[in-house]
């Protein structure tokens, strides 16, 4: 069932949304030998820090884009989140023509300042990358918030962390840094 705004879309538009709801899932080869990667955002986000978080997220990114066979989206971290009266921004994805996409994440919260959990960082980064995907991978002419979309996302989601792995499966570190209160995990819509 698509969203209200659906109606309010012209008819070229809505054909992009029909399309972009009817794929749920992206097949990413051979997912489990990302593994470090995302072991290496995790740590990185542990610490705090932006630089690292940042490479290690574009490092990432590139593979997952490789798996893919699409271009590479330019990553960039950034501190505390923008907000508004609506809400806080976590992430961003923007192209322009003649120019490298890039994919913006806010490792922050607005009001604290507190580095967000992990699972809503990854979430955001790969809600974002969704959108690179709309564009390079599905070819589509605009890239919707459908629910096909949040199925890519959650599908992208559980290739890397799979179920198997326990929510707490983080290093002695992270558990600790999260004892003393960090974000919730609630992800990012």
């Amino acid at each position: 069932m698509p969203f209200a705004y659906f109606d309010s879309l012209p008819p070229d538009q809505q054909r992009a949304y029909r399309m972009s709801d009817g794929v749920s899932t992206l097949r990413v080869r051979a997912p489990a030998a990302l593994g470090p990667l995302v072991a290496a955002v995790r740590e990185a986000l542990a610490t705090g820090e932006r630089p690292p978080l940042e490479r290690a997220t574009a490092k990432l990114s590139d593979a997952l884009c490789e798996r893919l066979d699409v271009a590479t989206v330019r990553v960039e971290v950034l501190e505390v989140r923008p907000s508004t009266e609506e809400g806080e921004l976590h992430g961003l994805y923007t192209w322009e023509p003649g120019r490298r996409p890039r994919l913006q994440v806010w490792m922050r919260t607005a009001k604290q300042a507190r580095v967000v959990a992990f699972r809503t960082y990854l979430r955001t980064f790969l809600h974002e990358l969704c959108h690179h995907l709309d564009f390079q991978l599905l070819e589509l002419p605009h890239s919707f918030h459908t629910n096909g979309f949040f199925q890519r996302e959650s599908n992208l989601f559980q290739q890397l962390v799979p179920r198997a792995m326990p929510r707490g499966g983080e290093t002695q570190k992270a558990r600790a840094r999260n004892r003393k209160g960090v974000a919730d995990d609630t992800p990012p819509r």
